[in-house]
């Protein structure tokens, strides 16, 4: 079961550098309770990134949605489609922009886990391979660049196979 309790270390106490998202908090701060940069600072905060990260990600998602929903059941199905518009654009038109939302919804998702890492890193480590130490910030980025590039290899394999199995009708 996931705790989410506050555990934060005492104000004295400077924790870690893996685990410090901010510069620490010193005597000279005038409110220790708040250590987060605030809306004067100009900054937006982490959570406040993880908030919007989401809100689009659910937006663009719904659009997909509904644009696949219309590629697939509204429009007659391939070659027919030819000629027909919804709202202006056709049905080529309408795959673009299928393609795009999904384009857009794989860049975000690709940096919410970037965002997270360090929690996938842990929950792996942890859960998964049940050690008690997650490796450190440099071999955490090593596994990450790692694991990216085995997923592009992979779907550029897919692609490629694609390629060479199409087979033209011999009109």
């Amino acid at each position: 079961m996931i705790d989410f309790t506050d555990k934060s270390p005492n104000p004295d106490e400077v924790p870690p550098a893996a685990f410090r998202r901010h510069a620490p908090v010193t005597a000279s701060h005038e409110n220790r309770e708040s250590p987060m940069p605030g809306p004067e600072s100009g900054r937006l905060s982490r959570t406040m990134i993880n908030f919007w990260l989401d809100a689009t990600l659910l937006v663009v998602l719904m659009s997909l949605g509904v644009t696949a929903v219309i590629v697939q059941f509204i429009f007659p199905p391939g070659i027919a489609a030819r000629g027909w518009t919804l709202w202006g654009m056709s049905y080529g038109k309408w795959c673009s922009i299928q393609f795009a939302e999904l384009s857009l919804l794989g860049v975000g998702v690709l940096v919410h886990v970037m965002l997270h890492w360090t929690w996938v890193c842990s929950v792996v480590t942890r859960r998964i391979f049940r050690l008690r130490e997650i490796p450190d910030d440099g071999i955490r980025t090593v596994y990450g660049v790692g694991f990216l590039i085995v997923l592009l290899l992979l779907s550029a394999a897919c692609v490629v196979a694609a390629m060479l199995s199409i087979q033209d009708p011999g009109v």
